[in-house]
């Protein structure tokens, strides 16, 4: 099922149901996603019901409009973001004249960020200056409920109740002196956007498979093809596999968020999901960088389909504009 939030005076939304095609949903009484959360096994029956109702026109409903919404969760408990794709590590840290770590070979490497403000998926962003160096980062991610400490991998599948797109804007330019002070960062990481809806991994059929999402991720940049890097290809970790990192030494609430990492391909051909994956690309075979990060007025768009070409989660597109 597809689930999402509308805006509201609340800061929390209100919880609606979305048919499959994303042209229509119901109100049910449940009134938050994190109160669906937290009582899944209860709950979750009743919002498949309606769903199926909504898929059948069984109901009445209400035309879906994505600038109606705010984030699935508006705001969360926990956004942990680690980093599956090594084709990307490797390039952002060749950009910062870093090597690999071996240990990030069969060791998840994960941050926590800020949880406080979710972007919705037609929010701008907003920045203070174009110096900054404003990248995209288009990403996967998983919504869990409450997770136990020390979960196995096997069982940590069962905790992931919704899958997201994310964009996890980075301000490329503030983060290395950040990082040189060797306490992580968190002015490079403003606030993520989320997709429009979140969606049940049943809802994905064959293309939710080990833990990993096979699909395209398209990326545009100011209306041209930036990348369709596959989501499922080159995933060191799964996502039982970062659950189960990030659950080693505490237990995860209900609601927890789990980035994949922006979604990254060895084959260069599929392009890229951020835009400093591109200029390393270029210092490698040009010897300089001529991708320039985003500037004001620049807008992305992050989307993934299906097979028969539906949008399954909606559409991230966002504008850049200067932070008042």
């Amino acid at each position: 099922m597809k689930l999402a939030t509308l805006k509201t005076e609340k800061p929390d939304g209100k919880l609606i149901v979305v048919d499959k095609q994303l042209s229509k949903y119901v109100v049910p009484d449940v009134m938050t996603l994190q109160y669906a959360l937290d009582n899944w096994s209860s709950i979750a029956p009743e919002l498949r019901r309606i769903y199926q109702e909504l898929n059948h026109n069984q109901c009445a409903s209400i035309p879906f409009d994505p600038n109606e919404l705010a984030a699935p969760l508006p705001r969360a408990y926990q956004w942990l973001d680690g980093s599956a794709y090594l084709s990307h590590v490797e390039r952002v840290r060749k950009a910062r004249g870093s090597e690999l770590p071996a240990s990030l070979l069969d060791d998840p490497l994960m941050y926590q960020g800020a949880s406080d403000h979710m972007l919705a998926a037609r929010d701008p962003i907003e920045v203070g200056s174009e110096t900054w160096g404003i990248d995209f980062e288009a990403e996967v991610g998983v919504i869990t409920d409450e997770v136990p400490m020390g979960v196995s991998q096997d069982e940590a599948t069962d905790h992931i109740k919704l899958l997201v797109l994310i964009n996890d804007v980075s301000l490329r330019n503030l983060i290395p002196n950040e990082l040189a002070k060797g306490f992580g960062f968190i002015q490079g990481k403003p606030a993520s956007a989320f997709s429009p809806v979140a969606v049940t991994p049943d809802e994905l059929g064959d293309d939710w498979n080990n833990c990993k999402l096979h699909l395209p991720l398209s990326v545009y940049w100011n209306e041209q093809c930036f990348g369709r890097a596959n989501a499922g290809s080159d995933m060191q970790f799964s996502f039982s596999r970062l659950i189960n990192h990030a659950a080693k030494t505490r237990s995860l609430i209900a609601g927890t968020i789990i980035g994949s990492g922006t979604v990254s391909n060895f084959d260069q051909t599929v392009g890229c999901s951020c835009i400093v994956e591109q200029r390393v690309i270029e210092i490698t075979s040009l010897s300089a960088a001529k991708t320039e990060f985003m500037k004001y007025g620049d807008n992305v768009r992050i989307e993934m389909f299906d097979k028969q070409g539906q949008s399954v989660f909606g559409a991230i597109e966002q504008e850049v504009k200067p932070w008042p």
